[in-house]
């Protein structure tokens, strides 16, 4: 710019401006002015994002893609959309997701995720079954109330692509899979009948949390999480811890009614 302007000035006068004597008084300008000439150009250029490392680009890509998902549903969603919602150029975006669908399946995943980790921790929060019951059934409750995205994503999702239908599938049978561990070491039973409980108490938690939030809430969540609790433990109160098998308790019963031995003879 400095370089141009002296040209201009010279040749109105009649003068001449030698390369030499421009780069000369560009190094004359102090440092500072330099850089913030520098920084006014960069930014000056249309569509250039700031610079990020590639797991907080990747986290804002997710952001933002799970924010026009959810708007405008799977395929009507764009990557032009996403990518001008997400302030990156389309190469961007593509570089870091090479399709709409593996760009869809990784949101779906980042909530999935969540909702798995959610359950886990609420399972380890303390030792007592039914305080564990009823801090499972309220992550189920949280998710939807907080993560209304990651909600609709995964149980109101309209991508019926199989790689999908797989990642809801496993966000599920992760949460089953953590509650029949206890359920099965608290009650004794055989790993058929400790999965069938394990699988009832994920499957009352996620139907009546939806229901909840798509009935708008008829009641506080509190006592929406009080009421399926007293559902689901009015039922796993039944398994005492280490339970006798009934195959056991049979044979026991035949050596207590055995006839005594006679060891006299």
């Amino acid at each position: 710019m400095i370089k141009a302007g002296a040209t201009i000035l010279c040749a109105a006068h009649g003068l001449t401006f030698s390369q030499r004597t421009a780069d000369t008084a560009q190094e004359g300008l102090p440092s500072t002015i330099l850089a913030m000439s520098t920084a006014t150009n960069a930014s000056a250029v249309p569509g250039r994002s700031t610079r990020l490392p590639r797991s907080a680009r990747r986290m804002q890509l997710l952001d933002a893609a799970s924010e026009i998902f959810v708007e405008r549903g799977y395929h009507a969603a764009g990557m032009d959309e996403i990518a001008v919602h997400a302030g990156v150029s389309k190469p961007v975006l593509y570089q870091h997701f090479p399709s709409k669908l593996d760009l869809y399946i990784a949101v779906v995943d980042s909530h999935a995720e969540k909702l798995v980790s959610d359950v886990n921790t609420a399972l380890r929060t303390s030792t007592d079954n039914r305080k564990r019951v009823r801090a499972a059934v309220e992550a189920f409750f949280d998710f939807i109330d907080q993560d209304n995205s990651g909600y609709r994503l995964i149980f109101s999702s309209d991508a019926s692509d199989p790689a999908v239908i797989r990642r809801v599938e496993g966000a599920t049978e992760a949460c089953v899979d953590a509650v029949y561990g206890l359920v099965m070491h608290d009650s004794g039973l055989d790993p058929y009948r400790s999965r069938m409980l394990a699988s009832g108490l994920v499957g009352a938690s996620q139907v009546n949390a939806r229901y909840w939030l798509e009935a708008k809430r008829p009641v506080d969540k509190q006592t929406a999480v009080d009421t399926t609790v007293a559902l689901l433990w009015g039922g796993l109160s039944h398994f005492p811890r280490q339970a006798v098998p009934q195959n056991d308790a049979a044979a026991a019963d035949e050596t207590d009614n055995a006839p005594a031995r006679d060891d006299s003879a």
